[in-house]
């Protein structure tokens, strides 16, 4: 099926050029029907039937500054470690050398499908605060065989060596699928007693106990059975690729798997692609482009990787069974105590249900419950809990205070005084209570006031609005979120000043 799909893509080549020629005549503004209906409606068909045929490569980080204590500064982004299958990617941001340290945070991306830059929103919410690195996973079809094989082992050993590379003091965040491997990381680290072993781990939508309000995901897992993945979803990379011969779970079927789910969304939202194209809306069709660009690049993933991750997470439930291993090692999440644990879920989440990460409070029963946060947000779903502007204004500011306030130099100043009494520092009814009074003055400084008038508030609803636009499994809030209400939010604005 693998050459069966290149042998498509290489046929249709032709085309794609012809067309993407066809939409560049009609678009030229030196073309006497460039400004006519006709023209946009063709040149509209042409750019439609190049999208959707064309494989799409991987997005650019596209981050280049940031804004730090009202100043905005440079950032670029520099590759610190290289290995095999996964780069260590930093955000370096330009700040005064006599400004304090910020918090360091190593955000451990999905693998699963889609590259990295899928946290893009995740790193720009955290970059005014913190150190940000990332693992930028390589797609497995440009690994060569000679490489040597990739697993869920050797996915925790990388977290582990990065860990190293950071040093201690280090908050690690798993989105997703990688909160698994987080955690075993975290608790091969307790039991090794390493001393880089993480500050404190952020768990964001994973799948840690799969049993807890199943959704349609886990339940296809478990009805079919391992063999049946191995049968049908494993293929070798086709010539010329680096990995030719290499066997993978190709990207382009987790990205059918996804469009197969909510066709009939998909299908709206290129018809009104189309129109947008037609009538001149520039800004809704750029929306579309800069979703579709994300959301259709994907890479492929080493099948050894890929099955032991659908039996041992989905299938054998082997993280809260007690049964998961490393090197052999069975690992005891009760063996992590000096690793502070915040758990967030999304309320309308389709693809983590609700609970499914939660369980990892009551898996690291050893974590003493001023160490531990768990919170529910309200009105997101799966990407809603790591992009948008709900991420943005409640979760990301949870994430830098729970930081601050579990870091090396905080538990060394709450070491030397008395604890406090217990509050519950969150504000929500899901959390569990920091005892500790985790969060006083770094949640009010970043947590984004509300709006004083009027016009402002109708602003920032209809980007609230945006963010949550009924996109497939809500993976609009993974495409630059409410982009779309700028305009609104500008326009209102005209509005207030004329006023």
């Amino acid at each position: 099926m693998y050459e069966l799909y290149e042998w498509n893509h290489a046929v249709l080549a032709p085309f794609r050029a012809m067309a993407d020629a066809t939409r560049t005549f009609y678009q030229n503004p030196m073309n006497p029907l460039a400004g006519t209906e006709m023209g946009r409606t063709v040149a509209a068909m042409a750019e439609l039937f190049e999208r959707t045929t064309r494989v799409y490569s991987k997005p650019e980080w596209q981050i280049h500054d940031t804004l730090v204590g009202g100043l905005r500064v440079p950032v670029v982004d520099r590759t610190v470690m290289t290995k095999p299958f996964a780069r260590l990617v930093h955000f370096e941001r330009a700040l005064p050398k006599e400004r304090p340290a910020n918090p360091r945070f190593l955000i451990v991306a999905p693998m699963s499908g889609h590259y990295a830059t899928l946290l893009r929103g995740t790193v720009e919410a955290l970059l005014p605060y913190a150190e940000v690195y990332i693992t930028d996973w390589i797609d497995a079809r440009l690994v060569p065989l000679t490489e040597g094989r990739f697993d869920l082992d050797d996915y925790v050993d990388y977290i582990i060596e990065m860990l190293h590379f950071l040093g201690p003091d280090t908050h690690v965040i798993g989105v997703c699928q990688p909160a698994v491997p987080v955690m075993m990381a975290a608790a091969r680290m307790a039991h090794d007693e390493d001393p880089a072993a993480p500050a404190s781990m952020t768990l964001m939508g994973g799948p840690i106990d799969t049993r807890v309000n199943p959704t349609g995901v886990n339940r296809l897992a478990e009805s079919k059975g391992i063999d049946w993945f191995r049968d049908n979803a494993v293929m070798k990379v086709p010539f010329p690729h680096p990995g030719f011969m290499r066997d993978v779970y190709p990207g382009f079927l987790q990205l059918t798997g996804f469009m197969s789910m909510n066709l009939d969304r998909h299908l709206i939202a290129h018809k009104d692609f189309f129109w947008h194209l037609v009538k001149n809306d520039g800004d809704s069709a750029e929306k579309h482009r800069i979703f579709y660009d994300e959301y259709n690049a994907v890479m492929d993933l080493t099948a050894e990787f890929y099955l032991q991750t659908v039996e041992e997470v989905f299938i054998n439930h082997s993280l809260p069974r007690g049964e998961i291993t490393h090197r052999g090692l069975r690992l005891d999440m009760s063996k992590i105590r000096h690793t502070a644990l915040l758990t967030v879920e999304g309320e309308n989440d389709d693809i983590s249900g609700v609970g499914q990460t939660r369980a990892a409070q009551t898996l690291c029963s050893s974590i003493p419950d001023d160490m531990r946060v768990h919170y529910l947000q309200p009105k997101v779903g799966h990407y809603g809990v790591f992009n948008g502007s709900r991420f943005r204004a409640e979760i990301a500011p949870r994430i830098i205070d729970f930081a601050l306030t579990h870091g090396l130099q905080a538990r060394e100043r709450r070491a030397a005084q008395p604890s406090p009494a217990s509050t519950d520092a969150s504000g929500s009814k899901d959390e569990v209570p920091d005892p500790a009074g985790a969060a006083p003055a770094p949640m009010a400084e970043l947590t984004l006031a509300p709006p004083a008038d009027p016009i402002e508030e109708a602003a920032m609803e209809a980007e609230h609005r945006a963010a949550e636009l009924d996109l497939p499994h809500g993976v609009d809030e993974a495409a630059s979120p409410a982009k779309g209400a700028s305009g609104l939010m500008k326009a209102l604005r005209k509005v207030k000043r004329k006023s």
